[in-house]
């Protein structure tokens, strides 16, 4: 079963770090690109940052220089490094995968996971 789920979520200060999980299962995630989106109170769903199956990355501007995603092929999983959080930040965090290029749009991709909360708050 095709399979993707998300872990590391909490309750941070601001300033403060956390890094997320995107685990496959089901499949392999070497060919796919996968692609982290959250969504705020109030707001729409709004990419992240993205990795390609060939290694690329793309930051969206409101967290460049601020988080990292990388990917771990041999543990199928893919993470998100969020340094220097901001309440801003606050929201659930989903991880998604498609095949081809990167996208920072949520209709491009057909699988996702179940979502993970961060709160950025003292």
């Amino acid at each position: 079963q095709f399979q993707l789920v998300e872990s590391g979520g909490g309750l941070v200060q601001p300033g403060g770090s956390l890094r997320l999980s995107c685990a496959a299962s089901g499949f392999t995630l070497d060919y796919y690109a996968i692609g982290w989106f959250r969504l705020a109170p109030g707001k729409e769903r709004e990419g992240v940052s993205c990795i390609s199956s060939s290694g690329g990355r793309k930051d969206y501007d409101s967290v460049k220089g601020r988080f990292t995603i990388s990917r771990d092929n041999a543990k199928n999983t893919v993470y998100l490094q969020m340094n220097s959080l901001k309440p801003e930040d606050t929201g659930i965090y989903y991880c998604a995968a498609r095949r081809g290029a990167c996208s920072g749009r949520d209709y491009d991709y057909g699988y996702w996971g179940q979502g993970t909360q961060v709160t950025v708050s003292s």
